[in-house]
C-alpha cells in the first residue's frame, strides 16, 4: 500500500514562496509589511485608508454541522474552497483564526488545516507565531495584577474583592488552574480571595482584539471592561484602574493581521482566536475589513457548529462591520458521512477514543437518514439570515455514492441552493472546483440578509429567539442569579448589547449528548455575564467551562524535535 504523507509531512515538503511576493498578488508593497522572517508579516493599518475606495469582495462564511470528535474540516473546507476559487479564475483570499496551543497540545493537534489544504508555515502558526496570543496574555493579566494591587494598596476605588470578576489566563489547557485562592503567605502577598485562569483564548481581551476596527476603537474597548463592583454596588472598569493605555501599548502590534500563504501560494490572513463555544468565535473584523479591499473574494471561516461561530458571526461580528458595507454573501455549511452518521446513532463518539475505519465507514442508510436532521437544521437556521446556502460534503475515501447522493438530495430539500462533494484534503484546490463554482453563482442569488433580533430588543427576546429558532428549544429557564443579572445589565443600560452564547459546541442544545435535531427541550440559563469592552453579553447556557483540561493522552505526547532540530507530531 502507497505511504498516505501526514499533514506534518505535506506541509514540511511544500515550498514556500517570500511573504513579499504573495503580498504583491494582493497589491501590498514591501513598506506594508513588517517582516517576521521570510514566510510571515504583519500588515500595516494604514493599508485601511489607502484601498477604502476600492469595491468589496464577496464575502463567504464557512461553517459546518455540529461537531464531532472526528472533526468535519471545516478549515480544510476554507482553505480549499479559496483555492478552488483561485484556479477558476476568482482573485480569493482566506481569513482563518490563530489556533491556540491548548487544543494543539490536547485533544485536537494542529490546526492549519489538513492534507493538501493547509497554510504555511505550519510549525511556526500552531506555537508562537507572531505572539499575538503571548500578547494578549499579558495585557489580560496586566489588568489582574492591577486589580489585586489596587485592593492591597489601600483600595482607593473601593472594590469589593468578592465581586471580582476578571481571571489571569495562559495558552495551555490546565483543568488544575481552573480554580484557585492567590494571595496565600502573609499581607505582602496580597489579598487571599478565590480566582482562577482561563484559557488565553476565552479573555475578553482576545474577543476585543478580534472586534476593534483600529487603535482607537482597541483603546475604547479596553477602557470598558467591567472587572469588579464597589462596596456600594458601583461598576469598576479598566479605566477606573487607568490600566488600558498600557494595555492598548501590549497589543498594538498584534492588531495587525498576519500575512502567510496556502500551499497553493495564495495569501491568507490568520489572526485573532476567540474560543466559539464562549467568545465569538471568528478571526478579526480588521483582517476581514482589508482583506474585503484586496481581492475579490474573501472566505472566512466561523468556529464549530453553525448555531455557535456562525450565529455569532451574522449577530456580533457582522455588526461590527455595518459601517464598511460588508455583510455575508453566502454561507457555505461543510458535513461528512461518517459525522452524520454518528448524529444518527450509528455509533458513539468520545473525544480522545479511537474509532475504528470500519465502524465509521460501515453502511448504515438509516443512520444516515436520521443524522441529516442535524444538516437540515443548520440549513434552514442560516436561511433565516437571509442567505444563500451552499453544502459541501467533505469526501473519504470509504463514502459510498449512493450515501453521497442522499445526502444531496436531503441538502436540497431542506432549502440549500446548492450541494457539492469535496475532495480538497487530497487534492487541494482541484478538489474543490464544483463548489468554488457554486459558491460564485451563490454569491449573486438574491441575498435578503437581516439580524433575527435587534438591539434594543429586550434580553429575555433575545436570548429566547436564539434559543427557539437556532437551537430548536421550546423555551428558556432561568435561574435566580440569571434573574437578577438581566435586571442589572438592563438598569446599567447593557441590555442594548448583542448576545454570545455560552454554549457546548457538542449539540444544538445545551446537553452534549443530545445529537441530531433534539426536540422537547428547554434550554437553562445559569447565568449572564458581561463582556462591555468587547461590546457583548454573555449568557451562561449549562454546564461551561472556560479553561479546558488535557486527555489521558494528549496530542503533545507526539509533539518532539528530531536531531536535526525538525518539528514532528503536530498532526
Amino acid at each position: 500500500m502507497a505511504h498516505v504523507p501526514s499533514d506534518l509531512e505535506i506541509a514540511q515538503a511544500a515550498k514556500m514562496e517570500p511573504i513579499v511576493e504573495i503580498a504583491k498578488k494582493i497589491g501590498l508593497e514591501e513598506d506594508d509589511l513588517e517582516l517576521y522572517g521570510k514566510y510571515k508579516a504583519k500588515v500595516s493599518l494604514d493599508v485601511i485608508e489607502r484601498f477604502k475606495d476600492k469595491p468589496n469582495a464577496k464575502y463567504i462564511d464557512v461553517t459546518a454541522i455540529t461537531p464531532t470528535p472526528l472533526g468535519e474540516g471545516k478549515t480544510v473546507t476554507t482553505i480549499g474552497l479559496t483555492e478552488a476559487l483561485n484556479r477558476i479564475g476568482k482573485k480569493a483570499m482566506v481569513c482563518i483564526r490563530e489556533p491556540s496551543m491548548g487544543p494543539v497540545f490536547g485533544i485536537k493537534g494542529g490546526a492549519a488545516g489538513g492534507g493538501y489544504s493547509q497554510v504555511v508555515p505550519m510549525e511556526d502558526l500552531n506555537l508562537h507565531f507572531t505572539g499575538d496570543i503571548h500578547a494578549v496574555g499579558a495585557a489580560n493579566n496586566l489588568l489582574a495584577a492591577y486589580i489585586d494591587t489596587s485592593i492591597l494598596l489601600g483600595n482607593p476605588l473601593n472594590i469589593d474583592p468578592l465581586t471580582v470578576s476578571w481571571r489571569r489566563v495562559v495558552d495551555i489547557s490546565d483543568r488544575a488552574l481552573r480554580e484557585i485562592v492567590i494571595g496565600l503567605g502573609g499581607k505582602q502577598n496580597g489579598y487571599p480571595r478565590q480566582t482562577g485562569f482561563d484559557i488565553t483564548v476565552a479573555s475578553e481581551v482576545m474577543a476585543i482584539l478580534a472586534l476593534a476596527d483600529s487603535l482607537q476603537d482597541l483603546k475604547a474597548r479596553l477602557k470598558r471592561i467591567l472587572v469588579a463592583y464597589t462596596y456600594d454596588g458601583k461598576p469598576v472598569y479598566a479605566e477606573d484602574l487607568k490600566c488600558a493605555g498600557a494595555m492598548a501599548v501590549l497589543l498594538k502590534d498584534a492588531l495587525k493581521p498576519n500575512l502567510i500563504q496556502t500551499l497553493e501560494h495564495n495569501p491568507c490572513f490568520m489572526h485573532a482566536g476567540p474560543f466559539a463555544n464562549i467568545a465569538q468565535g471568528n478571526n478579526s473584523v480588521i483582517a476581514d475589513i482589508i482583506a474585503s479591499k484586496l481581492t475579490d473574494y474573501v472566505v472566512t471561516e466561523s468556529g464549530f457548529g453553525a448555531d455557535c461561530g456562525a450565529e455569532k458571526m451574522m449577530h456580533i461580528k457582522v455588526r461590527a462591520m455595518e459601517k464598511y458595507g460588508i455583510r455575508p454573501d453566502c454561507v457555505v455549511i461543510t458535513c461528512t458521512i461518517r459525522a452524520l452518521k454518528m448524529h444518527g446513532g450509528a455509533f458513539p463518539a468520545i473525544p480522545g477514543r479511537p474509532i475504528p475505519e470500519e465502524v465509521q465507514a460501515a453502511e448504515n442508510y438509516e443512520a444516515l437518514e436520521k443524522g441529516c436532521s442535524n444538516l437540515i437544521k443548520h440549513i434552514k437556521n442560516m436561511k433565516l439570515f437571509g442567505l444563500p446556502v451552499v453544502v459541501t460534503i467533505n469526501r473519504r475515501t470509504s463514502d459510498r455514492e449512493k450515501e453521497i447522493e442522499m445526502v444531496h438530495d436531503i441538502a436540497l430539500e431542506a432549502g440549500a441552493d446548492f450541494c457539492e462533494p469535496i475532495e480538497v484534503w487530497a487534492k487541494g484546490g482541484e478538489g474543490g472546483i464544483a463548489a468554488a463554482e457554486a459558491v460564485v453563482k451563490a454569491c449573486e442569488l438574491p441575498n435578503n440578509f437581516h439580524y433575527l433580533y435587534e438591539l434594543n430588543d429586550p434580553i429575555k427576546k433575545k436570548i429566547e429567539i436564539i434559543a427557539t429558532q437556532i437551537y430548536g428549544a421550546d423555551g428558556v429557564d432561568y435561574t435566580p442569579v440569571a434573574e437578577e443579572a438581566i435586571k442589572r445589565f438592563t438598569e446599567a443600560g447593557y441590555d442594548k448589547l448583542p448576545l454570545c452564547m455560552a454554549k457546548t459546541h457538542l449539540s444544538l442544545s445545551h446537553d452534549p449528548n443530545l445529537k441530531g435535531a433534539p426536540t422537547g427541550w428547554r434550554l437553562p440559563i445559569r447565568d449572564i455575564r458581561p463582556s462591555v469592552g468587547a461590546g457583548f453579553l454573555y449568557p451562561l447556557c449549562g454546564d461551561m467551562r472556560t479553561m479546558p483540561g488535557l486527555p489521558s493522552e494528549p496530542a503533545g505526547n507526539k509533539v518532539d524535535l528530531t536531531d536535526d532540530g525538525r518539528v514532528v507530531g503536530l498532526f
